[in-house]
């Protein structure tokens, strides 16, 4: 692979010189600032051979570069192996930023190319200014990609479907409403989207243009009194149209962007999320732009009562297939029957897919064993597949797509012989885990407040972990979705009722093994009135059924509140999951790992 990725570059470099191009940038990135991105998008992938969702190259004449953070340094150090391709391990001390690099590594007066469709509006601001301290000039109008990935595939076809209201509990009618009374409150006259699962929301439509996330490739235009989707035709069945129609929306062209914003009144003040929006749409807009949160994010964050019953419902079915999954993994480790990380993922699907309502995966299962598991975001190959052996630990992070509701949940066990280390580190991360599910906190707090609360045990160790303690998660969207966070970093957006968020603590030792230990959650109100300044006082319910390996624990490091808190959870488990298993040994399985510490 390093040979082919080594002849890209050095087209690319080609092309530059041919461009006036002294260095590009080239995003893990799409027109819609999207985290994941269907195959058509992929150009970092494909100059660098790197597959990870999150990550930056950066190619000059003579080096190349590629920034990514914690989740994928030992993946990136592996597939950029003889590449060529440096690594930088974002968010390290020492480790420079790119504009930094950059300013260090080029002869002044020179030029940085990127696709600026690629590039959010704030990104392109942020490094046009950085890049002009040092004589650099930004060029927005460079394609990497035009003229050289030649197997190019083409923007994703599929048909959009209509997620239908007994699952949404919301129409788009109704929707666009209240984006329209949000709007009017800001004094801005339209709203410009580009975020595909903003728009999937507004619209209650789903499709399958990117791998597990049910979105459809479209930007969305709504003003105080016209609606209009830019989505390729092809896309759009006789119901999906009727559909639109019902809730005022017109459709146009996915690639008539240009012409509609340039015939808006000169006067319309137009809003956009600058984190979200190409740089060209706002180059597009110019003097009309009025930047901001898009009203959609908090309103789509905030689940209604229906979304959060089909989030209780779909956790139910989830809570099942898991149960038959691991039950028929004990079973093949205790016949000595082969298993690999592979088959774990092959299990996981073929019980979750045998579920009511299972749509998809809702990210490719993490499924790694022993050394495997310090990989934060590993994906098993036919070249790396581990054979599962006793003595380690298996961690495993997997979920579901159901029309109802979207699952996350990782669980790490043990495959017997459990050492002393193994035993620490698990409980550490579990204790962080069940301390911020318990966390009581006043309504406005931000995740960045109660990010310590799961971080304290795996601390007092002095280890650490650099991911996201908890992501937001969609309803029957994309499983990682904001505006909210609970992580190490400063997020204004406080963490409110309704909102449903990944609760996931870990603890990593490269070349040994990794433990990982994740709930959803759901906020809610702690008690019906307000306390001391007014505001309510809010908690956490736990939406996840399934349980944790007990013989894991070192119960020397347990407190009696952490064994109650695990008792009751594990009731509440037995309670849900048992009366819809249907074979003996799931059952068995199921009265085992829920038996009482």
């Amino acid at each position: 692979m390093g040979d082919i990725i080594s002849g890209r570059l050095e087209a690319l470099r080609m092309k530059m010189r041919d461009s006036g191009v002294s260095a590009t940038v080239i995003p893990q990135s799409d027109p819609h600032q999207s985290e994941y991105l269907a195959s058509h998008w992929q150009a970092r992938r494909y100059f660098s051979g790197f597959t990870g969702s999150a990550g930056t190259l950066v190619v000059t004449m003579s080096d190349a570069m590629l920034w990514t953070d914690s989740r994928y340094f030992i993946q990136a150090s592996s597939q950029l192996s003889g590449s060529g391709i440096g690594l930088m391990k974002d968010g390290l001390a020492g480790t420079p930023s790119i504009n930094a690099w950059l300013a260090a590594n080029m002869v002044r007066g020179g030029v940085v190319g990127v696709d600026g469709w690629l590039v959010s509006a704030e990104a392109a601001r942020s490094m046009e200014s950085a890049l002009a301290q040092y004589d650099l000039k930004l060029d927005m109008e460079f394609d990497p990609v035009d003229g050289l990935w030649a197997d190019r595939p083409a923007l994703p076809k599929g048909e959009i479907f209509v997620h239908e209201l007994k699952y949404a509990g919301e129409s788009a009618c109704e929707k666009i409403g209240r984006i329209r009374e949000a709007l009017a409150g800001r004094m801005v006259k339209s709203v410009f989207i580009s975020a595909l699962d903003e728009i999937a929301w507004t619209l209650n439509i789903r499709a399958c243009d990117v791998k597990c996330n049910p979105v459809a490739t479209a930007f969305l235009y709504v003003g105080l009194t016209e609606c209009v989707l830019f989505v390729d035709g092809d896309k759009l069945t006789a119901g999906v149209s009727a559909h639109l129609a019902e809730a005022g929306v017109r459709t146009r062209g996915y690639d008539g962007v240009a012409d509609f914003l340039a015939g808006l009144p000169g006067d319309e003040r137009v809003l956009i999320d600058a984190g979200k929006t190409a740089a060209v749409v706002a180059c597009m807009l110019g003097d009309r732009v009025v930047e901001g949160e898009c009203p959609v994010a908090m309103m789509k964050a905030r689940k209604n009562a229906v979304q959060i019953d089909g989030f209780r419902h779909a956790m139910v079915r989830d809570g099942v297939a898991l149960t038959e999954a691991f039950a028929e993994i004990d079973r093949r480790m205790r016949e000595g029957v082969r298993t690999t990380e592979l088959d774990v993922a092959d299990i996981l699907r073929e019980k979750r897919s045998a579920q009511d309502l299972f749509f998809d995966e809702s990210f490719d299962t993490i499924a790694g064993h022993g050394p495997n598991g310090a990989i934060v975001h590993y994906s098993a190959t036919e070249e790396t597949n581990a054979e599962l052996r006793r003595g380690n630990l298996l961690l495993v992070d997997s979920g579901a797509q159901y029309l109802d509701g979207t699952t996350d949940i990782t669980r790490t066990i043990s495959l017997g012989d459990a050492t002393a280390l193994q035993k620490r580190d698990f409980t550490l991360v579990l204790k962080g885990m069940i301390a911020l599910d318990m966390a009581v906190f006043p309504a406005g707090t931000r995740g960045v407040q109660l990010d310590v609360l799961a971080h304290q045990y795996v601390w007092r160790g002095q280890n650490n972990y650099l991911h996201g303690t908890g992501h937001g998660v969609g309803h029957f969207l994309n499983v990682h979705e904001g505006p909210q966070t609970i992580r190490n970093n400063n997020n204004m957006t406080p963490i409110a009722e309704g909102m449903v968020t990944s609760d996931e603590p870990g603890l990593y030792r490269e070349g040994v093994h990794g433990v990982r230990c994740e709930n959803l959650i759901l906020t809610v109100k702690a008690s019906p009135v307000a306390h001391g300044d007014g505001a309510p006082f809010l908690k956490f319910e736990t939406l996840t059924l399934f349980p944790f390996d007990t013989t894991l624990i070192d119960m020397d490091l347990f407190t009696a509140e952490e064994r109650a808190w695990l008792n009751g959870y594990h009731e509440r488990v037995k309670a849900a999951i048992m009366p819809h298993l249907n074979d003996d040994m799931s059952r068995q399985w199921l009265e085992k790992a829920t038996k009482a510490i």
